[in-house]
């Protein structure tokens, strides 16, 4: 069979009970609020240079012919051409974005350019945990120095 529920009044007097409990029992420790923990940001995407063109499609998305971004005018006669040609076709003008082909995002540095630390700075930075900005290398710096130490 189903248990009774205990009704308000029952549970009303339960919680009043704990109440009086925790005031009369030794207070004990608050929890130890926990570091919230830090969110790496995203390296940001690099941007890619891109081309403009104005493509002359028709009405089912299939390109007819292409022209450079200075070139609107010749891209609207061949629209004209073609509707002579065809008058039941629909061809619209419709700009298309291209990638460069051998351009390197300007966000990025090369490998060339990055020079690597010498042994003296990283000496530096593993002595001195204060040095390192971010929160997660600082402790993975004093993780290191501990374990070093225990070493030694």
């Amino acid at each position: 069979m189903a248990r009774k529920s205990p009704s308000r009044l029952e549970m009303r007097r339960q919680a009043e009970a704990a109440e009086a409990d925790e005031k009369t029992s030794p207070k004990k420790k608050k929890a130890v609020k926990k570091k919230k923990a830090v969110r790496k940001k995203k390296a940001a995407k690099a941007e890619i240079r891109r081309r403009l063109f104005w493509g002359v499609f028709t009405g089912s998305m299939k390109e007819e012919s292409r022209f450079s971004y200075d070139q609107r005018a010749a891209a609207e006669e061949r629209i004209e051409q073609l509707r002579a040609k065809n008058a039941k076709k629909l061809y619209f003008i419709q700009p298309i974005k291209e990638p460069l082909e051998g351009q390197v995002a300007a966000t990025k540095a090369s490998d060339d350019e990055v020079s690597e630390p010498d042994e003296e700075e990283t000496l530096k930075v593993k002595d001195d945990p204060d040095a390192v900005e971010d929160a997660d290398e600082a402790e993975e710096v004093e993780n290191e120095i501990e374990v070093e130490d225990e070493i030694e």
